[in-house]
């Protein structure tokens, strides 16, 4: 085979290649973008919604929590300043409705109420026990995804209410759920929020909409990924008026001491 025969089909297969592209991509079952929301702890002066939190958290509690778990957060966290706020009291029950794992005296293996300084408990106890009751689907730990996941709170938002279902013609496999912003459109976490109402809140708050019970979960996640935030933007304000105030300092002290010299 000659130099020239071994060009030519090489240039044909590029070719090929690239006029094939765009129909690839028109195929390609690429996530939707997620629509923006808009978030009270957007911004540089943005603060949580103390309420907004509560919610979201007991949202995570009866609905999340069955398969998800965050380890990264203690029942402490829940009363300290920058997060939901819930009070010393309201935390001591909340981790008391738990119970953990311990050994007494003899090295017996016993269960003990939870306290405060444990973490949030996994729904399940091992990966094996979590793949084997949710498909073979390893469901992901919580704690950080709003900052784990492109498109971050948005893109968490837009997946719990993302559920549908499969358009005609779409060859959904058996135990999957369609999603369009999902990649690949189909998933094995079935859908969180089935119904209004399927979160019983206090009077005083806004009615449990599905739209309104994911939009509060996922207030939650995002002080759950960054729960100094509020602190952190204060501190920063603090930086910024600090710097700005030693600067106008700096620059009348240089055209003080600098005022009888030419330069």
């Amino acid at each position: 085979m000659t130099l020239k025969v071994l060009l030519g089909r090489l240039v044909l297969g590029v070719s090929l290649m690239f006029a094939a592209s765009p129909a690839m991509a028109e195929g390609a079952l690429v996530a939707k973008h997620p629509e923006p929301q808009a978030w009270s702890s957007d911004g540089v002066f943005g603060k949580f919604d103390r309420q907004q939190l509560q919610r979201g958290y007991q949202v995570y509690k009866e609905v999340c929590a069955a398969c998800h778990a965050m380890h990264l957060l203690s029942f402490r966290n829940l009363s300290q300043p920058g997060g939901p706020e819930f009070s010393v009291a309201q935390v001591k029950a909340l981790a008391a409705s738990f119970k953990y794992p311990a050994l007494d005296d003899k090295g017996e293996p016993i269960e003990r109420t939870g306290t405060p300084a444990d973490r949030f408990p996994s729904p399940f106890p091992n990966d094996v026990a979590a793949r084997a009751a949710n498909n073979n689907a390893l469901p992901p730990d919580l704690s950080v995804m709003t900052k784990a996941r492109h498109g971050g709170a948005n893109y968490v938002y837009n997946l719990i209410i993302g559920y549908s279902d499969a358009p005609a013609g779409f060859s959904l496999l058996p135990g999957l759920n369609y999603n369009e912003y999902f990649e690949g459109h189909q998933l094995a976490m079935p859908a969180p929020l089935v119904s209004d109402g399927q979160v019983t809140w206090p009077e005083g708050n806004p009615p449990a909409t599905k739209q309104q019970m994911a939009k509060d979960v996922t207030a939650f996640l995002i002080w759950a990924a960054e729960p100094k935030m509020e602190e952190r933007k204060e501190l920063g304000v603090q930086v910024m008026i600090f710097l700005t105030l030693l600067a106008v300092l700096l620059f009348f002290a240089y055209k003080r001491v600098w005022r009888d010299v030419e330069h």
